[in-house]
């Protein structure tokens, strides 16, 4: 004599599932296998017009530029002359200036973002972290002319007197660090514009950097303080480590942006396409600036295909840029689990 089984709640959820299921009408099915078909047809989509687009821009910036790259080669890219009365063009100076300003910017604005994240997530008392996150996120909604603005009429004079010429006074007689702080000190030239990008980036990969920050999970944090370790030995040996792609991503916005600054470098750089010394407070130029400055009254056609391979330039730049994030980020990920 068999002994019936009374069915357990699982089951009975199981076979209300299946009857629910078939309970439901072909329709239903066969919108959602479209909607399906239609949602993985708009992603495809997308991801071709934004290759098209990527790949339809290099094609666009090598025709423009095709001029010049058969006239100069790559000498371009080591050569300083910019004559365009000669039509002798050289795009050295440009890059040289565009590099600088950005190394000077992510040398001042990395350190900087990550003491304002690691006091927002840390140390800051909870009355005030609010209304600074919301300070330091509107210094990224002002307009990069106002900036540049700024910059020439306010900074730069405070930056002349209190700045380049103290550090003239300090550092004229070092046999190395003369030359890179010679020059007039009038408040514009590669430090200046260094010094505007920095704080405009700032903003930027502050908050990238409280975000990831804040995404850390707490008891990894929790069990470090409770093993003795410091605020800073959590922050660089837990926090950094967990959190290290989304900082390397934010360092890189950053980066992009100041790679790609027009107005506001415009107005402090000095806009001069002669490059005589590599001090930092000697006018020079970047390729954003020059653009700016040069594209429109550019009246032949040697001189518009220079710009456009100076536009190539900052375009290859920045992609190698990207390039070697990502293999930092292959290098940190293998290193993952080895100890140090």
């Amino acid at each position: 004599m068999s002994t019936a089984i009374p069915p357990t709640p699982s089951t009975t959820h199981a076979i209300a599932d299946k009857s629910t299921a078939q309970d439901l009408p072909k329709s239903t099915h066969h919108k959602g296998f479209l909607a399906d078909l239609f949602f993985a047809g708009a992603a495809r989509l997308a991801t071709w017009i934004t290759l098209s687009l990527l790949v339809g821009i290099i094609l666009s910036l090598v025709w423009g530029a095709l001029p010049a790259i058969r006239k100069f080669g790559l000498g371009f890219l080591i050569k300083s002359a910019w004559d365009p009365v000669m039509e002798d063009y050289g795009g050295w100076v440009m890059i040289y200036g565009t590099l600088a300003t950005s190394a000077i910017a992510l040398l001042i604005a990395v350190p900087v973002s990550f003491g304002i994240a690691l006091f927002l997530t840390e140390m800051s008392p909870r009355w005030l972290k609010q209304p600074l996150s919301t300070a330091i996120e509107l210094l990224a909604a002002v307009p990069s002319i106002v900036y540049g603005m700024w910059g020439l009429m306010v900074f730069g004079p405070v930056l002349s007197r209190f700045v380049q010429m103290p550090l003239q006074s300090l550092l004229g007689n070092v046999p190395v660090l003369s030359k890179l702080f010679s020059g007039p000190p009038v408040g514009i030239g590669i430090l200046p514009a260094g010094i505007i990008l920095a704080i405009m980036i700032i903003p930027f990969i502050a908050s990238v950097m409280r975000d990831v920050f804040q995404v850390t999970p707490t008891l990894l944090k929790e069990s470090a303080y409770g093993l003795g370790s410091t605020t800073w030995e959590v922050m660089w040996k837990v926090v950094l480590p967990y959190t290290k792609t989304g900082v390397i991503g934010g360092v890189m916005l950053g980066l992009g942006r100041a790679l790609g600054e027009t107005m506001a470098v415009t107005f402090v750089i000095g806009n001069m396409n002669h490059l005589t010394s590599l001090s930092l407070f000697q006018p020079a130029s970047s390729i954003t600036a020059t653009l700016a400055n040069e594209f429109a009254e550019a009246s032949s056609d040697l001189h518009r295909a220079s710009l456009i391979y100076l536009g190539l330039v900052l375009f290859l730049i920045t992609f190698i840029v990207l390039s070697l994030s990502k293999l930092l980020l292959l290098r940190l990920r293998k290193k993952e689990g080895r100890p140090s």
